[in-house]
């Protein structure tokens, strides 16, 4: 099983969301060394709760202060953008990191409706277009010709070069993994969106319909989850309570920073939120560094993923580091066992 990590810049109560970017680039740094096989950045937009706006710029500091591991996007939400601006941009992480560049893609907005119409002022039409946008941007951040007749078929989106990002398709519903299996490309499910509803349909329904590509004549799937880390399992929940509270905000469509578990203990929880936590706890892989992997191990196991990608939040960034330092050693990561392609 291979391990990634996914990472939203999260904002968190007493520090500025400028701190959580370079926070970002730190952790970074800090996973490689560990020997985790990718990186990937999120992008949400006008929150409170993600710092994360601008992935590829991110995707830039990272790619040029590390050596080995793989580092992309989770995803790009393409329906706000020009499929070429996509394809330039890729084009320059994979001039500043040749083969370690993933190009991962999502359909969602990842915003609120007018935060997503002043991205893009087609925003509400856009998304339909989502599979005709796959399909110029692979061609043209592969160096390929368009499609036959194709308006902009004579356009070339530099700078060009030997070897192309690796594009995946993102998603939580069966959506995305159909147009992953159409195109021949990886998938990665958001577990940590639907709490692992509809995942095992989703990547079933990716591997029976796959059609083999040049690069990905077999699929290839991953499942992103969160996930957290400690020392002991009490130290372990005592820093998921930030999360449990948390997550009563976010299941009210309220996006907010991170508590501290201090912040938590303080809160005047109610019967009714006490219930709801207890039931979101239920889905949390949280434990001590063993327990976690064989969580994790169980669910690639249950779902049939050749990888996951592990998104962890945490008040104070130490405790974040630790979790994933406690898991890459429980899961015995090395350093040259980093990967640099999916096979």
């Amino acid at each position: 099983m291979r391990l990634a990590v996914l990472d939203q810049s999260t904002v968190v109560t007493g520090r500025t969301p400028a701190e959580s970017i370079r926070e970002t680039l730190v952790l970074a740094r800090h996973c490689e060394a560990l020997g985790y096989s990718r990186y990937w950045l999120a992008e949400h937009h006008n929150s409170e709760a993600v710092a994360g706006a601008a992935p590829e710029v991110l995707m830039a500091a990272i790619a040029a202060t590390t050596k080995t591991i793989r580092v992309g996007s989770a995803g790009i939400m393409l329906p706000h953008y020009s499929s070429l601006k996509v394809a330039e941009q890729f084009r320059v992480l994979e001039a500043i990191a040749p083969g370690r560049i993933d190009m991962g893609l999502g359909r969602a907005p990842g915003s609120d409706g007018l935060t997503a119409h002043a991205l893009n002022p087609n925003a509400a039409t856009a998304a339909d277009n989502f599979p005709a946008q796959v399909r110029d941007l692979l061609a043209w951040v592969a160096g390929a010709p368009l499609v036959d007749k194709h308006p902009f078929r004579s356009i070339v989106a530099q700078p060009a070069g030997p070897t192309a990002p690796e594009a995946w398709i993102l998603g939580s519903s069966d959506y995305g993994a159909q147009v992953a299996a159409h195109f021949g490309l990886p998938y990665c499910f958001a577990h940590f969106i639907t709490d692992g509803q509809g995942c095992a349909e989703a990547i079933d329904l990716y591997r029976h319909n796959y059609r083999p590509s040049e690069r990905h004549p077999a699929p290839y799937a991953s499942v992103c989850v969160w996930s957290l880390a400690a020392e002991t399992e009490a130290e372990a929940e005592w820093q998921y309570s930030a999360r449990a509270l948390w997550r009563l905000s976010r299941d009210r469509g309220v996006f907010v920073a991170t508590p501290s578990p201090e912040e938590a203990a303080a809160h005047a929880w109610t019967e009714t939120e006490r219930a709801r936590a207890e039931r979101n706890r239920a889905h949390a892989i949280v434990g001590t560094g063993p327990q976690v992997v064989a969580r994790l191990q169980a669910l690639a196991d249950e779902v049939g993923v050749d990888e996951v990608a592990i998104l962890s939040t945490a008040h104070d960034p130490a405790v974040r580091r630790a979790s994933y330092a406690l898991i890459a050693d429980a899961a015995g990561l090395r350093p040259e066992q980093v990967a640099l392609a999916a096979e």
